[in-house]
């Protein structure tokens, strides 16, 4: 009651008609006057001489870093009970929930929801996010991929299989799913279920290396049987000469000669006319050399020579001829012929002992008998002849002598000793300090890896590293280590590659590619700043656009535009100007397709769409007031943009204004100037298309009167020729 008649005694009158200076209920304590923003008067600037002391933005921007505050950091939580955990729980699934509700469609952000709450070990709620995750990206195989590595890494078995089958049913097409479920069940020793898993995949008529999966997958348990009945389907379903060869050749290892001999007939009936046909006749040719059957070889060659056309058929004749030369009666005429052509290159190599081309030829003539004492006699006394001069144009042919002898050594020979040690002495001989070549280094490590030696490759790489460091050898070396795993070497090696190359933009990328790969978003953006902040760069264009990129995949979007704006410092090339407002008009935006109808209509959804477009014309209007002040040269590039940003107003739909964009378009204006000769009279004239902007022609009243003279020139001069 109190209250009731001190209002009726104060007031006297409606609430409604209260002074607007009045408390209103929504504000609390204060008032309209309290909360209205004031904004400063204009002021008039009457003097615009410049100031005797001009200050730069480099001096505004080296000020406002002296004075910028220290980062202010949450405090370290260490949590101690039960009821801090739930909340701390509580907290981190409503960050989640958060990220997920803006960005739906990133299965990036569903994935780290999920292994936060396996790093829980609550299991049912990691389930249930790869399930909602599924609902909006079903047809993504890496989804299901760690979906299955969750429940087989928590030793869910049942629940994995379930994955596995649903993923395989979905994504039939995808050889990744199939592999990994039949490695789960052969790892679980369920060999029935892996065949089983096979045969629903050869349902779906895969390419060659399923089936060559399969097949190894029965030979691994001793199922010859079921192997040959899967080699039968494998043929029917690709029937190819490589296909039937490597039937042939399953049937030839466990000693079925006729069976192997019946592939290779019922091959060469189906597959006469096929344009690889040449290949499995050889394959066919050897097949019966190998079996001592020497008419039936020379019977296939001769049907392959008739049936082959003469285009495709170089390597089946030299094959045959390979083949006369050893079992034909034409043995002695042949030696005689060879015996002729050695006598020959004998006298071209002790005229020019540096003619490296007869050297090959004579080189490629002993290959051709087989001689191997002779063949290594050659290569030794081909090698001998080291050029004279330490010069790189002179060791380029010379080198692939020791690559030829080092190969036939390797293939041929066979003499795994004999080819390190070509390798060895050949690395030895080049002088590194002057010139080197990679190809060598890789090879000899190739070798080295070929035969197992994992640390003799190392020491060979390394050794070239720091010898004669060279970007290919880098390539090589870290391919090697990245296939076997070896993160830390990876990254050693790509530190080493920046400090031999530090202008090196490939080296910079690869490098944050790799953190990338491996999930250290704070090394990947690190490596990134350090590669910008190079003095120096090969290609930086491509270099900030991946690191642009780079913040967008990971939803950093104030970090890239403060990145365009450090860029924008640097450069202001329309291209960029393009970029950063497409980056605006697109940034927290997914696939507009994907977004239903009633969401589009959401209050919601317009503001950030409209919040979208005012962000995007802001960075026109900045580019077209830096071309318009700072450059007014460049007006094709103005052009340019007022195009760009035309299209995106129409793009935008409702919400986009083409009003804003016409009013400032350019008239076009053919226009001719002088070519300047070597004595600077000009002699013709070129024509040029010119610009002409809104704003110019307010600042110039006299351009039509200007225009007018032009064209009485143009008459008058017409009349005269006349």
């Amino acid at each position: 009651m109190a209250l009731t008649t001190r209002g009726g005694g104060g007031g006297g009158g409606d609430p409604a008609k209260a002074p607007p200076s009045a408390s209103d209920p929504s504000l609390g304590f204060l008032t309209k006057r309290d909360t209205e923003v004031k904004l400063p008067r204009a002021t008039r600037v009457k003097n615009k001489t410049p100031a005797p002391v001009q200050i730069t933005a480099e001096q505004i921007l080296r000020e406002a870093r002296e004075r910028q505050e220290p980062e202010i950091r949450p405090p370290k939580q260490k949590i101690t009970d039960t009821h801090e955990l739930s909340e701390y729980r509580l907290r981190k699934r409503k960050e989640f929930e958060d990220v997920i509700r803006r960005v739906r469609w990133s299965v990036s952000a569903w994935v780290k929801y999920a292994r936060w709450e396996e790093q829980q070990r609550d299991f049912a709620r990691a389930r249930s996010v790869y399930e909602r995750a599924l609902d909006v990206a079903h047809r993504d195989h890496t989804l299901w991929l760690k979906y299955a590595e969750f429940e087989m890494r928590n030793r869910f078995v049942n629940h994995a299989r379930n994955v596995w089958d649903r993923a395989v049913s979905l994504l039939p097409r995808v050889d990744q799913l199939w592999y990994k479920y039949i490695h789960m069940e052969e790892l679980l020793g369920a060999v029935a279920n892996a065949r089983q898993v096979f045969e629903r995949w050869m349902a779906w008529r895969p390419d060659t290396a399923g089936w060559n999966s399969y097949i190894k997958f029965e030979l691994r348990y001793g199922e010859v049987e079921r192997a040959r009945a899967i080699y039968e389907r494998f043929v029917a379903e690709h029937p190819r000469p490589d296909t039937f060869i490597r039937y042939a050749k399953f049937e030839m290892k466990r000693g079925e000669v006729e069976r192997a001999r019946r592939v290779y007939e019922r091959a060469a009936d189906l597959l006469a006319d096929d344009e690889d046909a040449e290949v499995l006749f050889v394959a066919f040719a050897e097949f019966e050399e190998r079996c001592r059957e020497v008419e039936r070889a020379r019977a296939i060659y001769k049907y392959a020579l008739d049936r082959v056309p003469k285009g495709r058929a170089e390597e089946l004749y030299r094959k045959f001829l390979a083949f006369e030369k050893q079992f034909g009666d034409r043995e002695g005429i042949e030696d005689a012929i060879v015996g002729k052509r050695r006598f020959q290159y004998e006298d071209e190599v002790r005229k020019n002992p540096l003619n490296y081309d007869s050297w090959f030829d004579y080189i490629r003539l002993e290959e051709s008998v087989g001689n191997k004492e002779r063949i290594r006699e050659v290569y030794e006394r081909a090698i001998a002849n080291v050029p004279p001069a330490e010069e790189k144009r002179y060791w380029q042919r010379y080198i692939y002598l020791w690559i030829n002898y080092a190969l036939y050594e390797e293939l041929d020979a066979q003499d795994i000793e004999r080819t390190r040690e070509v390798y060895k002495e050949c690395l030895k001989l080049i002088p590194h300090k002057k010139f080197t070549f990679a190809k060598m280094w890789l090879m000899a490590a190739q070798f080295e890896i070929r035969q197992r030696n994992l640390k003799a490759a190392r020491q060979i790489l390394g050794n070239a590293i720091g010898m004669a460091p060279k970007g290919k050898i880098f390539k090589k070396y870290i391919e090697f280590e990245l296939y076997l795993g070896n993160f830390d070497r990876c990254r050693t090696l790509y530190e080493k590659y920046i400090e031999w190359s530090p202008a090196n933009c490939y080296a910079w990328r690869k490098y944050a590619e790799l953190e990338k790969n491996l999930s250290e978003t704070d090394r990947a953006r690190s490596i990134y700043e350090l590669a910008i902040a190079q003095p120096a760069l090969d290609t930086p264009e491509v270099l900030w656009k991946e690191y642009l990129q780079f913040e967008i995949d990971e939803s950093e979007f104030d970090r890239t535009r403060e990145l365009y704006e450090r860029l924008l410092d640097r450069t202001k090339h329309l291209k960029v100007w393009i970029s950063y407002a497409e980056f605006e008009a697109s940034a927290g935006l997914g696939g507009e397709d994907s977004e239903s109808e009633e969401k589009k209509n959401e209050a919601g959804y317009q503001e950030q769409q409209m919040e979208r477009i005012q962000r995007c014309r802001a960075v026109f209007e900045r580019a077209f007031d830096y071309f318009r002040t700072s450059a007014p040269e460049l007006k094709e590039e103005r052009a340019m943009l007022l195009e760009e940003w035309l299209n995106k107003e129409v793009s935008f739909g409702d919400l986009g204004d083409v009003s804003l964009v016409q009013k400032k378009a350019p008239r076009k204006v053919k226009r001719k100037r002088p070519i300047p000769t070597e004595d600077g009279s000009t002699i013709a004239y070129e024509e040029y298309i010119d610009y002409i902007f809104p704003d110019e022609v307010a600042q110039a009243p006299n351009l039509k009167i200007l225009e007018a003279a032009y064209k009485w020139k143009k008459q008058k001069t017409g009349d005269d020729d006349e």
